[in-house]
Formats: C-alpha cells, structure tokens, sequence
C-alpha cells in the first residue's frame, strides 16, 4: 500500500509517493510556479506585498502528482491502484478570496490581474497597520484571543489580510463570498467541493492564525469583529463554524481529479495542514522533541500533550490542541527569513547566481567565530519570534574597510542562529519539554557548515530529517493512518519516518565564543526590538573588535 504526499511550498509543488509499511520514496516531482518572480507575484512600490496566482497551485498539482507516479512505477510492484490515500500541506496563512462555487477570484478574467484577488502569500505583510489595530483592541476586549498566539497578532495571518483587502481593494473583498486557506483549499479542490461553506477547514490553519478556538465557541465572534470592521462581521457567516484535527478526512478523491491525475476515485484525502506541521510529524515529532523546518523561513513546531497545561507563552505563534498531531498541543514559533537573507546576500547584494553559495560557504568555512567583529539581526523580514514585529528590519554591525562578502555571508548565518537560539530560550523558559532537535529542509540537508554553526549557537545537538521531503512526507503519513494503513500516528511515525546517522554535536571552543556574541546579539536584539528601550549599545563594536582581536 501507498500514500501520496503533495507540499506546496513558497516557489514550487513536490509530490511524493510513499510506501505505508517503510516509509520508501518510490517517486517524486518537483514543479515551479510559472507566475511572477520565482512563482511570487510581486509590487515594487510596496516590499510588504507577496501573492501567488492560485492557476499556478492547479498547474503544479496535475504536473507533480502525474510526474511522481511515472517515476514510482518504475519500481517493481507498484501501481496506481495501490495508492490508498493522499495529504496535502501547503505554506500559511495564504487566504485565497472566492466566489460562491469555491472557484478564486483571480481564475474569473476579470479579476486576473489585480493582486488583491490572488492569493495572499504568507509572507504577505501589507496588513502590519491592520494586525497592529487586532492586537490593541483583543487587549482590550478580548484579551483571551490573543494569549494562545503570544499577545501579538500577526501581519501573516488570516485577519489582518482580509481586512487590509476591505481597506485597499473594497470592490475585491465585496467579489468575494468567502475566503479559503490554502491549505483548506486544495483537499476541497480535490473532493469536488463546489460550496466554500463545505470546505472541511483543518485546526492548524484555524487555530494558528484566525484566532479560532472551542474555548470561544471557534471564530472570534461577530461583536468583536465588528469593533475591527462590520464587513469582518458580515463575513463571519460565509467562513466556517467548525475546524478539525487530522484525525478527520477532507473528503474523498473526486472522479474528476482522479482522471486528471491518474489514480483511483474515492480515496480519502488527508486534512490540511500547514507545511511546516506536517513536516514535524515527517520528522517523528514527540514530546520533548522539537522539529525545525529551515527554508525561505523556518518553522519551529512541538508538541505537549493535551492531558497537560501549557502557559501562555509571549511571542509565540501559537498554543493550539491538535494542531500538529490528535492528543497533543501544537506550539509554532519561527524566524520569518532565513534561507530569504542568504538569496539576498548573494543574489542581489552580491549579484551572484546559485553558484555562489557553495564558494562562499567554502571560504566561510575557513573562519572561526567571532573573527571578522561582526554582528547581524535577522529581520530581513521582519521578526515573527519572539518579537513579533514586521516593522523591523536587517542590521550588520561591525564592519570595516577590510570587511569581505564571506565574512558578512558567515555573520548572517550567525544571525539566524541566534534568532533560533532566541526562540529555543523562550520556550525552555516557560517549561516547553525540548529534549532534542531535528532538522528538516534543503539548507539542513546540503550545508553542514550552517548545522555546526546552529550546534554550536545553540548548545543543542542537531540531528537531521531522514527525508530530504519531510513535509510531503508527513502529509502521506497522515494519509496512511486515515486510510488505516497504521492504527495511529505514533505507530506510523515509526514505521515512516527515519534521521539520518549524522548529528551535529556544539564544539566546546566555538559555543564559549558563542556565548559571548549571543550575550551581545541579545543587546542588540532586545534594543531595537523594544524590550529594552534605555539600553546603552556604546559598547557592543568594541565588544566585537575585542572578540575578534
């Protein structure tokens, strides 16, 4: 028996075929976005603004799912007919505005080209004012709404984008009948859902990012959104009054996408999840275990159970029973750039190629810590933990005349390890069980130099994903307890998931340096980020150049 997993990340779709009894890759395919720049639909005169034309998510799905099972059935014993479910996880908060038949707006002519009908990117941050605006009034009317998501609500998520749309493009917001997370989307895409209303909305998506909650009776209700926006209000009742767990179905494969992608109708399809989510069950998630996700950003994800009580922890995503796996808390936190700032560096500061990385990589690897006196802050795109603020930006301190391309591509690595560290910090405070790191992600499979730098940063050995797909991965593992390929997902985890033989130990030497550049990252950090507004910063580059002397 087979599962399929289909990962819908920020420039490109990969489907995965999975078998159920070992977790064995017989067939993947990778497809990017036609649209935009790099699959992005972009605004040069608004860097907050990020878009996906949802024709695109359509295009790589038939694309993807069809090019994996050609190169499965080259391995002896498999056919379609053997595949006995699927699980889809994408990038998130991406909200996409459709019609009444569930069909997006930007697949009508006329809304086509207009960016505000497509769908709205997770790193879309256009709506800072509007989650600013969320944060000040739930503090003050429903304070309860926002201490599951760190008291700060989030220019990524779903809110604060629909409202901004009201806002900029009114005429867009009243198209819509209602507004789908992709996540949610693409199962009832694929379950032949013609109504928004029937979209089987997953507690991820929800609960993470729309504020949504049993203890409140799930959506924030009408009253409080019309202290935002009566038009919030008003959408209220064409969204959803129930979100599920993974234990429940999305629905089953419809006859139409069945033909189009080669497989038996009627299977069940996973619920939606975002990527970083079902990467953590990919990585054989556990109490205790804390799995991050390093790509265009990285996703940290862990899991409590649910017999036990978690506090409200300030800065972090979210605190969300069965968000990840049923039975337990999700807890999400995350850096909202990291592998962004390196194609930043070297695409358009250094104006290199792909190429590029591996040289300077090389010649970073010949430095020690602390030797070029320089210091960073990842917040390239803003900070999402422990800060939770869009409005910050990227700073390196320390530079000379003498200062190369490498020894800044080195202090941004840096950099994002302390923001990881950060994190890692804050939840250990507030007694989140964090025993272990697995690593997933191209950048945790192909740069060692970075994984030792993250060790030594950190104090935490750093172990690595068995699965160069975990995301799509765990989607099929979610897909194989669903169809009952696997009684639970503890048992399918075990079964499906691997790590690697390779761990990533801190050096001694190199975590003593760290120590002290982190101790002035956190200077900084807490300085600019506005924990500590009277800090004296004149010591910091004096600091450094004692370091690196």
């Amino acid at each position: 028996m087979y599962t399929l997993g289909i990962d819908y990340g920020t420039n490109s779709v990969r489907a995965l075929v999975v078998r159920c009894a070992d977790g064995a890759e017989l067939g993947t395919a990778v497809v990017n976005y036609p649209s935009g720049t790099q699959g992005i639909l972009l605004d040069p005169r608004d860097h907050h603004l990020a878009r996906q034309h949802p024709g695109d998510y359509l295009f790589g799905l038939e694309k993807s799912v069809r090019g994996a099972l050609a190169q499965a059935k080259k391995t002896r014993g498999f056919d379609a007919t053997k595949v006995i479910g699927l699980g889809v996880d994408t990038t998130g908060s991406s909200p996409i505005p459709v019609d009444a038949h569930n069909v997006p707006l930007a697949l009508n002519p006329k809304w086509r080209k207009n960016l505000h009908a497509q769908c709205w990117l997770w790193k879309d941050h256009t709506g800072w004012r509007e989650a600013a605006q969320i944060t000040a009034l739930a503090a003050q009317h429903r304070p309860q709404f926002i201490a599951k998501c760190g008291n700060a609500y989030s220019s990524e998520w779903f809110w604060s984008k629909l409202w901004h749309c009201h806002t900029v493009a009114p005429k867009v917001f009243a198209a819509a009948y209602s507004w789908v997370e992709l996540c949610d989307w693409l199962p009832s895409v694929l379950a032949g859902v013609t109504d928004p209303r029937r979209v089987k909305r997953g507690i991820c998506a929800a609960g993470h990012k729309a504020l949504y909650s049993d203890d409140w009776g799930g959506l924030p209700d009408k009253e409080f959104l019309a202290l935002l926006d009566p038009a919030l209000a008003d959408l209220r009742d064409r969204l959803y009054t129930q979100a599920h767990d993974a234990n429940e179905s999305a629905g089953r494969l419809s006859a139409a996408w069945a033909a189009k992608l080669g497989l038996p109708a009627g299977l069940p399809i996973a619920i939606g999840e975002f990527d970083v989510h079902y990467g953590a069950i990919g990585c054989g998630v556990a109490e205790g275990t804390l799995v991050k996700v390093i790509g265009t950003s990285t996703c940290d994800c862990g899991v409590v159970s649910a017999s036990k009580t978690v506090p409200d922890i300030p800065g972090i995503c979210g605190i969300v029973p069965g968000a990840i796996l049923p039975g337990f808390y999700g807890i999400e936190a995350g850096q909202s750039a990291v592998g962004d700032i390196f194609k930043w560096w070297i695409e358009t500061v250094c104006e290199g190629d792909a190429a590029r990385h591996p040289r300077l990589t090389k010649e970073v690897a010949k430095q020690r810590p602390g030797q070029a006196g320089l210091l960073a802050l990842d917040w390239q795109n803003g900070n999402r933990t422990i800060l939770v603020d869009p409005l910050l930006t990227g700073l390196i301190l320390g530079c000379t005349l003498h200062t190369t391309q490498a020894e800044i591509y080195r202090a941004l690595i840096e950099a994002t390890a302390f923001g990881a560290r950060a994190i890692i910090e804050r939840l250990r405070e507030y007694g989140v069980p964090l025993d272990r790191v697995v690593c997933a992600g191209g950048i945790a499979e192909k740069n060692p130099l970075l994984m030792q730098i993250y060790a030594d940063v950190t104090g935490c050995t750093m172990l690595v994903s068995g699965s160069s797909q975990a995301c799509a991965l765990g989607a099929a593992v979610s897909a194989a307890v669903l169809a009952g390929a696997h009684p639970d997902f503890p048992t399918a985890q075990k079964k499906m998931t691997s790590l690697k033989k390779i761990a990533y130990q801190p050096k001694p030497a190199a975590q003593k340096t760290y120590n002290q550049l982190y101790a002035l990252y956190r200077q900084v950090h807490d300085s600019f980020g506005g924990l500590n507004k009277s800090a004296d910063l004149s010591r910091v580059m004096k600091d450094l150049l004692a370091l690196k002397n």
